[in-house]
């Protein structure tokens, strides 16, 4: 059986990333979370060539980076991908859009399942890229029929968003009907409320982490258990 290795499920997005993918499509895999140690720098490197999270380990086979884990997991489990061909190209482009872009939602919007934050203020760059996000959803479930990105099934491409729409939650940002209603239909599905709860419950908290958020906002909400 494949393990798959993450960290804080309230804090890592990337981990949610070929977490939720696996779990929608009941791929089998054993769950290994090692809790981020700021102390600690190097903690991940005894399993992970990058010391970083997720790595995906199959045997001898040592797959590191959300993308490459969603392509290793798709040669084995084709539902991975769209099986058409136009879907399955559309859906790669704006998983690879979202893996590489984004750095001011990313900046700004850090994940933090467990709380609710009013931004200090909005530069024009988190708008644009929050209205890209809005424009590439709507394009998706327009072009594709919905109710997913890429059609009627839940796929990779999904997954690469999914941390975005636990960012809709935090911070509330100004989008379409259509993309709010995508991010909620996304919250609702059985893998996303499971790792949601498990945010709510974990015992640590990691103090970067808590400090990015600070940084550019307010929490006006905590909903984390206290630790």
């Amino acid at each position: 059986m494949w393990t798959l290795y993450i960290a804080n499920k309230n804090y890592s997005s990337w981990s949610l990333r070929p977490w939720v993918l696996l779990r929608e499509l009941g791929i089998p895999f054993s769950e290994r979370l090692v809790p981020f140690d700021y102390q600690k720098s190097d903690q991940f490197r005894s399993f992970s060539p990058t010391g970083k999270v997720p790595c995906l380990v199959d045997g001898e086979v040592v797959v590191w980076d959300s993308l490459a884990i969603a392509e290793y997991a798709a040669e084995k489990y084709p539902a991975v991908w769209p099986a058409d061909r136009v879907q399955r190209a559309w859906a790669r482009s704006v998983s690879a859009e979202m893996h590489s872009g984004f750095s001011t939602v990313r900046n700004h919007c850090g994940m933090n399942c467990g709380v609710r934050v009013s931004l200090h203020n909005q530069p024009p760059a988190l708008l644009a890229e929050w209205a890209r996000i809005d424009a590439l959803w709507c394009e998706g479930i327009e072009r594709f029929g919905g109710p997913f990105l890429a059609g009627d099934r839940f796929t990779a491409a999904d997954a690469f968003f999914a941390p975005v729409a636990f960012r809709v939650l935090t911070y509330a940002p100004a989008l379409s009907p259509v993309a709010v209603s995508y991010a909620e239909r996304l919250r609702t599905l059985g893998a996303m409320r499971d790792w949601y709860a498990a945010a709510l419950v974990e015992p640590w908290r990691d103090p970067p982490h808590d400090a990015e958020i600070l940084e550019y906002g307010t929490v006006t909400e905590d909903l984390r258990k206290s630790s």
